[in-house]
């Protein structure tokens, strides 16, 4: 059974989204000047700066976070004076990218991140059926192998993130680190810019009619998020242990340890099935009560890919 598919005409390169996640702003800003590397036969690439108060800043967001207000509710609120930035922000991006959900939709996007956490160069993932993305996530492993390439799949009945690359047909994160926020180093840059490389030449690959066969990844689906144990105050009374630190995407076992308190007392992990913790430690995630994501190892397989014979035709 093989998967024909639409060419793929427009793409778009998001930095910025944080406005202190400095690799995808200085590579969109280098792009916007000299956009040669990004350049692909038959494709318009547009690179692009998603939240440029909060880059002139360098914090994260002005009023509210930019990636998880691409729902219907925020995307149609009436713009009045008082509407949080992000939102405004959000309106626009969909006009200029979207409509979301619409054919009108650029075909792909990749929103580029950086982490505190020592996830390495990640490819995140928002759909478990979707073909084009699965094959490309197996070609851009590949390229880079054996230097890993994780994928998160954050597929969730009820975690919904409303991410700003959702206004594509096609949605990519791409997150690597660990990189503090508001610095830049050559390492998580570079691994970043390979990401983008490699997955702009699968897209020319496949606008050239290859064929891609059958293929199977391995990816990290989130199972849910787990915050720091607090007192009757909500007040955080313990770190991540010193033995989990760092350590994004090993497994985590029922007793290994996973917090400490100040009084030096491990919390261990208690659990049914060994869980492997990804954004671990995040610094951008303190103000959302999560000190890492759980995640459980999966299958994704994506069916025979080529472009659809009208396509060729008219190339």
């Amino acid at each position: 059974m093989s998967c024909p598919c639409a060419r793929v005409r427009r793409v778009g390169l998001f930095g910025g989204t944080h406005g202190n996640e400095l690799s995808g702003v200085l590579l969109v800003r280098h792009w916007q000047q000299d956009g040669a590397e990004i350049q692909r036969a038959g494709v318009q690439v547009k690179p692009f700066l998603t939240n440029p108060r909060a880059v002139e800043r360098c914090t994260r967001y002005i009023d509210c976070d930019l990636n998880r207000v691409f729902d219907p509710e925020s995307l149609g609120r009436p713009v009045v004076e008082d509407i949080p930035y992000e939102v405004r922000r959000a309106q626009e991006i969909n006009h200029i990218f979207g409509p979301k959900g619409s054919d009108d939709a650029y075909d792909l996007i990749f929103d580029l991140h950086n982490t505190t956490s020592n996830m390495g160069g990640t490819i995140i993932l928002e759909n478990s059926r979707d073909d084009f993305t699965i094959q490309m996530v197996h070609y851009i492993k590949n390229a880079l192998a054996p230097e890993p390439c994780p994928a998160l799949l954050i597929e969730h009945p009820s975690l919904k993130y409303a991410t700003t690359r959702s206004v594509a047909k096609h949605p990519v994160g791409v997150e690597v680190g660990p990189q503090p926020q508001g610095v830049a180093r050559a390492d998580v840059l570079d691994k970043m810019r390979k990401i983008v490389k490699h997955g702009l030449d699968f897209v020319q690959l496949f606008n050239e009619g290859k064929e891609f066969p059958p293929c199977t990844i391995e990816v990290f689906k989130i199972m849910e998020k787990v915050d720091y144990p607090r007192n009757k105050n909500g007040e955080i009374i313990a770190i991540i242990h010193p033995k989990l630190q760092d350590q994004d995407w090993q497994p985590l076992k029922n007793g290994d340890p996973q917090f400490l308190t100040l009084d030096g007392e491990v919390i261990p992990y208690q659990g049914d099935c060994t869980v492997y913790p990804t954004f671990i430690n995040e610094a951008a995630y303190y103000e959302k009560k999560q000190a890492f994501v759980k995640t459980e190892k999966i299958k994704l397989t994506a069916k025979h890919l080529r472009l659809s014979v009208s396509e060729q035709s008219t190339s």
